[in-house]
């Protein structure tokens, strides 16, 4: 049986665990040729790559720091050199208040170094990807997918939030900006807002200290259950595929309801 994405080439950022794992997983397992990039966890990365070509199927590692555009530059070359080609990108590498990397803190208490970090990671990150993956998808003239991972954050902020909800409100316009642009070239461009999920390290994070707040967040989602990086990856596929070829420019909730009060 031919798998969706035979002969196809993914770069997924922010590879290396939950839901960039997940996803680089699931793109390998349907066909695609996959390169996977992190900035930080190198080995965490090292052992999605490992275990897509466990399982039979073709990956490389690349390290990259989507806040430094020679990195995004470096990392679209690198995918050329390796597969000859791009076909689908999931812009998934981002920061947010977990409480380990980065506090919750009120904006009154917020120092610049914090905005600028999550703003960089999470919004200009994006746009420097989109900038060389679009450019490459042009230059091969065939069109491309892409799916951006933004948050339910963007619509329903919390306190102590603010840079996270805001950068990923960016996402979202940037999203239906870089749609329209891409449009006459056949370049789709979507975002994912997924809800609580868990084995993220933003979920793992928050609740380490406060386990109880694993149950909170799971009474608050009309499905009854929390989100897994499986049912992200799920969508960020969809979206990819020609099952979902007539849609572009949107923000599509992964969040068992939350969003629908």
């Amino acid at each position: 049986m031919t798998k969706r994405f035979e002969d196809r080439v993914a770069i997924v950022t922010g590879g290396a665990a939950g839901i960039g794992r997940v996803t680089a997983q699931f793109f390998a397992r349907d066909g695609a040729k996959v390169v996977v990039a992190t900035a930080r966890d190198i080995k965490g990365g090292e052992a999605t790559v490992q275990s897509i070509k466990e399982a039979g199927g073709e990956a490389i590692f690349v390290k990259c720091d989507v806040r430094i555009e020679k990195d995004v530059e470096a990392l679209v070359t690198a995918c050329i050199g390796a597969f000859g080609r791009l076909d689908y990108a999931f812009n998934n590498a981002g920061v947010g208040p977990d409480g380990v990397r980065l506090p919750v803190i009120n904006i009154t208490d917020t120092p610049e170094e914090i905005w600028d970090t999550t703003l960089d990671t999470n919004l200009k990150g994006v746009f420097l990807c989109l900038k060389y993956e679009m450019r490459q998808m042009i230059k091969q003239g065939t069109g491309g997918a892409i799916v951006n991972t933004s948050s339910i954050g963007a619509l329903s902020p919390l306190p102590g939030f603010s840079a996270y909800s805001s950068s990923k409100a960016g996402i979202n316009t940037l999203t239906r900006t870089a749609a329209l642009e891409g449009a006459s070239a056949g370049i789709r461009v979507n975002a994912v807002m997924p809800g609580p999920t868990e084995r993220t390290q933003l979920f793992v994070n928050l609740t380490s200290a406060h386990p109880e707040e694993r149950n909170n967040m799971a009474g608050g989602i009309p499905l009854g259950r929390l989100g897994g990086p499986e049912d992200i990856a799920r969508t960020v596929l969809w979206l990819c595929s020609e099952e979902a070829g007539f849609i572009t420019g949107h923000a599509v909730p992964v969040d068992g309801g939350m969003t629908a009060r």
